[in-house]
């Protein structure tokens, strides 16, 4: 590591940290060296500003912010080192400890470009890096005026919203979400009913990469400042996939779970649901403070697991959690994901056991969709379109027409 203050005897520094005291964030220590060599100095908050009139900062690819609780006092002056750093073409990337998210959030509206958490999770630092360092795509802002979806300030709908939670890593609740609205969206070529696709997943969200749709820095203005949100900016941050299924992505930067609040969650679903027949969320893995929001508008809250010890506990822990809080546990409908085939005999006696021991109801099975499931996911199309004859995907079609026919019943009712 080298030291701003004396870059002339050193090698050219195309990288620095600024923090309080480098020696509180050993891991970023360790990281920057591991990336980047001897490349890169260390400045305290005070000589970054100085630093950047400096001719050695023309240099720079970015800089590093490193901050815990205690800089949350001199926001303002972090401020103007990220405004002062983008004036000059250097990215910014946040390293940010027991930071709370109305500092990220502003921070971040300031022009930040990545946030990484501290303890620093393995490889990510060089994975930011590697971000920022790519350059930009011209062709994106042509492109993203003709996506923005024009929605009608006078429509009056009432859409069905169906959510699905894995409640375990790997379980294929993402991959459930994206062929469950896809077939909402093609039930009926004559009367095809209208399907907008909510990727809550604000850290590891995966429904643009399945539909290989691009992130967009839309969705982070929109749930930024949700009170000033109308039909214009909602649909401004929607995505179309062959004109037929509209799609929130996740933020392009990963923030906080607590970066919106269950008042924005509220206005947003309310907002697609006032606009679209169905509204589908996929939401993350783990229960946070707007759960309760999304549970309490779901018409069906999927909860997906598998055949295996770490999603029984998870469930029993979600069963336990959302009772002790009396919230409404009966709402969720579990499935089993990779449910074993009909002629096993063993696996279906485990199932059994399974769903009477957690004391609950396995309502669906999906089979197993082998490797066509990942070559879908990773072509960008849904089961539909690269292997409409899948098992997987029958039984997702299947799933949405009784959804479909469910939700026509219950309008007719009314």
């Amino acid at each position: 590591m080298t030291n701003g203050n004396s870059q002339a005897d050193a090698a050219p520094i195309s990288a620095c940290t600024i923090s309080r005291d480098v020696q509180n964030f050993d891991l970023l220590i360790e990281d920057m060296e591991a990336v980047m060599g001897e490349a890169w100095g260390d400045l305290g908050f005070t000589e970054a500003l100085a630093f950047f009139y400096q001719p050695e900062a023309e240099a720079l690819d970015f800089v590093a912010i490193a901050m815990d609780a205690e800089d949350e006092e001199i926001l303002p002056l972090m401020g103007e080192i990220i405004t002062q750093a983008k004036s000059r073409g250097i990215k910014v990337i946040l390293v940010a400890e027991d930071v709370t998210p109305a500092a990220l959030h502003k921070l971040l509206r300031q022009g930040a470009d990545e946030f990484i958490p501290y303890p620093l999770p393995e490889q990510e630092l060089a994975a930011a890096i590697e971000r920022v360092r790519k350059p930009a795509e011209p062709v994106a802002p042509v492109a993203a005026p003709a996506r923005a979806h024009k929605l009608h300030a006078d429509s009056q709908r009432e859409g069905a919203v169906i959510v699905a939670q894995g409640l375990a890593g790997g379980t294929g609740s993402s991959t459930f979400a994206v062929n469950l609205a896809w077939e909402l969206a093609e039930l009926n070529s004559t009367e095809r009913p209208s399907v907008c696709l909510l990727d809550l997943d604000l850290q590891t969200g995966s429904v643009s990469t399945y539909l290989d749709l691009p992130r967009r820095d839309a969705v982070m203005e929109m749930l930024s400042e949700t009170e000033a949100m109308d039909e214009d900016i909602f649909g401004q941050s929607l995505l179309p996939f062959q004109d037929k299924l509209q799609v929130l992505t996740a933020p392009a930067d990963m923030v906080p779970l607590e970066f919106i609040t269950p008042e924005d969650i509220l206005r947003v679903v309310e907002m697609a649901r006032s606009h679209f027949d169905f509204v589908v969320i996929d939401m993350p893995h783990t229960l946070v403070q707007w759960t309760e929001t999304v549970m309490t508008l779901s018409h069906v809250y999927f909860a997906l697991i598998e055949l295996d010890m770490r999603s029984a506990q998870n469930a029993l822990r979600v069963k336990r959690a959302l009772q002790s809080e009396d919230l409404p546990f009966d709402k969720l409908r579990f499935i089993l994901n990779r449910a074993p085939k009909f002629t096993d005999l063993s696996g279906k006696s485990r199932v059994k056991r399974l769903a009477e021991s957690l004391g609950i109801s396995l309502d669906v099975q999906l089979p197993d969709g082998g490797k066509y499931i990942l070559q879908s996911c990773d072509h960008g199309q849904p089961l539909a379109i690269s292997a409409p004859k899948n098992p997987l995907r029958k039984e997702i079609a299947k799933l949405a027409r009784s959804l479909h026919e469910l939700g026509k019943s219950e309008a007719e009712a009314a």
